[in-house]
């Protein structure tokens, strides 16, 4: 199997109340994260992008910290420190030009020796962008388009070896002879996440590696079957992408330890604040006088309302959503509200001692539904080292995961051929 790990940070996801959590600032945290990703033979390190503080209810949303340095510049940074590590980062396709891309990632490459990756992500959010100069907003409808354009154009700029580029499309005209020469593995590796129906062909055509957010076996299933099946389309094979879910683990001596400490990381996750937070986003009114531990309001959410200006993360329609929770909290014996948000936000977890945990990982992978998984920790910056000291000797031992790195590059740990 393939492992990545996400760089914890800006989410509910990261603890900061406890006591061996660090800053997400200071280079430091970086080096630690990344050489013990390396010290456990992981494919690459993962920065998310976080391109403005989302706002609730008119202040900053309380679950954003203001902290989230350039990715290029710390991912250049890395590769200073580390030796065989991959190195991938968001950028969005929505607010950037290929010229300019082309040339910070391909300069990631040569610097690294060939382990740059870029995650492509595309935004229709006008909150977002109206601190860029076209004001930021394209359609749902034209994210993908745009998307698909800055690529095609970075891509001949990458792969151009020194001719003249003379590329023009309805979004971009690049002419020019590019800079730099193709990096030590053709062009950085590609990394896509979208879960659309538009995004699922996009990564199908283009991407090297998929972040899937689908947990479940059943879904994780369903999801790999049909992106890869959309592949041949394309003229590729299933093996020229690995489907990577993030996913999250709890390690402990016994099984009752590791549930325990499953049951105190969640709930530190989403504590009573958060909780009502979350469930605003949805039903778009103030929810303050509600008890985050009693049942879910009687009253619907009002669709026209934007309590939230930022990504929020649920379907457009939030009367479906509603719905559809207050169904789940019935069906789980009537959970409260904080209790729900626990259950809906959880990503995929492996809970267990070491053997157990490296055990149902493996299992995860044959049974076709992923061909990894992008680790998501709960600490800075030292969230991976019990995992790398103690699941990734077991998922050795059962032959599941590589004793050493056998290429320099990050098309190498991810067993992909060079670029066409």
């Amino acid at each position: 199997m393939h492992l990545a790990a996400h760089f914890p940070g800006v989410n509910n996801t990261t603890v900061w109340s406890d006591p061996e959590s660090g800053s997400q600032t200071d280079f430091a945290s970086f080096v630690h994260f990344a050489r013990t990703a390396e010290r456990g033979l992981f494919d690459f390190l993962f920065l998310a992008e976080g391109l403005r503080l989302r706002e609730h209810q008119g202040k900053i949303h309380d679950l954003d910290v203001v902290g989230r340095p350039d990715t290029l510049t710390v991912l250049n940074a890395i590769a200073a420190v580390t030796t065989h590590l991959g190195l991938g980062g968001t950028i969005n396709t929505t607010f950037n030009e290929p010229w300019e891309l082309a040339r910070q990632f391909a300069s990631l490459d040569h610097l690294s020796g060939g382990r740059a990756a870029w995650n492509l992500v595309t935004s229709s959010d006008a909150f977002t962008g109206e601190n860029f100069r076209r004001g930021g907003f394209l359609g749902p409808e034209q994210r993908y388009d745009r998307a698909q354009q800055i690529l095609d154009a970075t891509r001949e700029l990458w792969l151009s070896d020194g001719r003249p580029v003379d590329h023009h499309s309805d979004q971009f005209d690049v002419v020019g002879r590019f800079g730099l020469p193709p990096s030590p593995q053709g062009h950085p590796v590609l990394i896509q996440s979208g879960d659309s129906d538009a995004g699922r062909e996009f990564g199908a055509k283009t991407a090297d590696a998929i972040f899937s957010r689908h947990g479940t076996l059943e879904s994780g299933q369903e999801f790999y079957r049909d992106l890869k099946g959309r592949m041949a389309a394309y003229g590729r094979a299933e093996s020229e992408i690995a489907i990577l879910p993030a996913t999250t683990f709890a390690l402990g001596d016994t099984p009752a330890e590791a549930a325990e400490n499953g049951h105190r990381i969640r709930t530190a996750q989403v504590g009573p604040q958060t909780a009502i937070a979350f469930l605003e986003q949805v039903w778009g009114r103030d929810l303050s006088a509600y008890d985050p531990d009693g049942p879910l309001p009687d009253i619907d959410p009002d669709p026209g309302a934007e309590i939230t200006r930022g990504r929020v993360r649920h379907e457009r329609d939030p009367l479906a959503v509603a719905r559809r929770w207050r169904e789940l909290a019935r069906a789980k014996g009537g959970l409260s509200i904080r209790e729900l948000i626990i259950e809906t936000t959880a990503r995929q977890s492996f809970v267990g001692t070491p053997k157990q945990v490296a055990q149902q990982m493996d299992d995860y992978v044959q049974a076709g539904a992923s061909d990894g998984f992008i680790l998501v920790p709960h600490l800075v910056p030292g969230g991976l080292d019990e995992f790398v000291a103690k699941v990734v000797p077991e998922l050795q031992d059962r032959g599941a995961y590589r004793t050493e790195y056998t290429g320099p590059t990050l098309r190498d740990h991810l067993g992909l051929t060079a670029p066409r």
